[in-house]
């Protein structure tokens, strides 16, 4: 009897694909932590190209996907086993655990970000208001590093690996952009690229949320005079 066409076996990407035990509030909660990160690229660094396009920003997505790619090579290579009591529930038994791919994004993010505000100020002069603004990643960093645990996608060793990998790419990728890169911001900013996406670098300005309120506030009462 003919039994049809053999169906090809099926992977999930497992930067999306996130289960949790039905009832488990918490871990209904911790499964939406565990997509910060897809957020943070989609909704974060798009939002930010469309409507800032700031060459500091360009930098930090780039950073972020070169560490992700590192992730996947670093896996291929060690190829060791996401936690067996509940991998095939979760359906990622066909994939790689060491180092946490969740944990080394965050971790890279909160580390690029809190040396962006307290050394580069992320457009603001206030030294209290740079401080408050380098500890907002921090919480949901390490939130996502439990959820990946708590939903059994990882042990804790493979999210601690991801966290550390994660804090120290950030940390070279920060020091290799604002000390060798940000050289060539303004020759990007004078490219035929760098002009017709309107690409900037306002690093320069110490409070460019300011220098942009009085800038667009003078304009307005330019025209209107005219």
């Amino acid at each position: 009897m003919d039994e049809g066409p053999e169906v090809a076996s099926l992977k999930a990407v497992t930067l999306t694909h996130v289960r949790y035990r039905r009832g488990d509030s918490l871990g209904h909660f911790l499964a939406w932590v565990s997509l910060i990160p897809v957020f943070i690229s989609l909704g974060g660094f798009v939002s930010h190209f469309i409507f800032r396009r700031e060459l500091q920003g360009v930098f930090f997505c780039l950073g972020l996907i070169l560490s992700q790619f590192l992730n996947e090579l670093i896996k291929s290579s060690i190829q060791q086993s996401r936690p067996s009591a509940m991998c095939a529930a979760l359906e990622v038994c066909d994939s790689h655990g060491w180092p946490s791919s969740h944990s080394q994004y965050m971790f890279f993010f909160a580390s690029y970000f809190t040396l962006l505000c307290l050394l580069n100020g992320a457009g603001t002069s206030s030294p209290r208001s740079r401080r408050l603004l380098a500890l907002l990643p921090w919480p949901a960093a390490f939130l996502t590093l439990y959820s990946r645990v708590y939903l059994g996608y990882h042990t804790v060793a493979q999210v601690i690996a991801g966290a550390t990998l994660g804090m120290v790419l950030g940390a070279v990728w920060f020091w290799i952009v604002n000390t060798m890169l940000v050289d060539y911001f303004p020759a990007i900013e004078e490219s035929a690229v760098g002009r017709f996406f309107y690409i900037k670098d306002s690093s320069h300005i110490p409070n460019v949320l300011e220098f942009e309120y009085n800038n667009a506030r003078a304009f307005r009462k330019k025209l209107a005079k005219d």
